[in-house]
């Protein structure tokens, strides 16, 4: 094991598998100035562990057994606001990183990532900075540049927009399933997201919206 400089940034862990957390341990070991002070395997014991003030960092994951990660972040970020916690995931960055973000994270990171990322981004955040990975930065900028005049319809996949204009046709979901030969649940999918990035409620609006805009006759 290395030395630690008495400088060392001191990391408590937050996730409720043993393995994930001997792991993230392990790479915080085999750096100079990293160093882990505490390890958590529910939101109650992170909690409990950061109002000791011991830790400059925290790793949280973003599923925990208890309660969400993100609700333990805000309950975190409003006790101790100035100590930055770095969000863990499985899930892809576009599912929770940004709202992550909004709700007062330092920044996010894949639990797939590099160890070497995990250090360096470990080092940005108690350094007083966001750490964000290169990807992720890439959908906030593509987000910034959206074309709020494009049509809502045009933001739809190839197949949920067939699946739109077929429920927009009068089909109900089982007659779209086997025409497409997907099943029941694959479509309702299609369905429910159609809804969402197209803010609508119903079918009744979304078949109004297409003959409105001549999607459908």
């Amino acid at each position: 094991m290395m030395k630690k400089n008495s400088a060392a940034i001191k990391v408590l862990i937050a996730d409720d598998h043993a393995i994930v957390r001997e792991g993230l341990k392990q790479i915080c070991s085999n750096t100079k100035d990293i160093v882990v002070v505490g390890n958590a395997e529910n939101g109650v014991e992170a909690v409990k562990l950061c109002r000791l003030g011991l830790s400059d960092v925290v790793l949280l994951d973003i599923i925990l057994p208890d309660r969400n990660g993100i609700d333990i972040l805000k309950q975190i970020k409003k006790e101790m606001p100035k100590l930055p916690v770095l969000m863990l995931s499985i899930h892809r960055e576009d599912q929770y990183a940004i709202r992550a973000l909004k709700a007062g994270a330092a920044g996010f990171l894949n639990k797939q990532a590099a160890p070497a990322d995990l250090a360096s981004a470990i080092r940005q955040v108690a350094a007083g900075r966001k750490y964000i990975s290169p990807s992720l930065a890439q959908e906030l900028a593509n987000q910034i540049g959206f074309d709020h005049d494009t049509p809502p319809h045009e933001t739809l996949s190839d197949r949920e927009y067939q699946t739109m204009i077929l429920i927009a046709s009068g089909k109900a979901v089982s007659d779209i399933a086997t025409e497409l030969s997907l099943s029941v649940k694959t479509i309702s999918m299609y369905r429910s997201r159609v809804l969402s990035k197209m803010r609508l409620r119903h079918n009744a609006e979304l078949t109004h919206y297409a003959l409105k805009n001549h999607l459908v006759e």
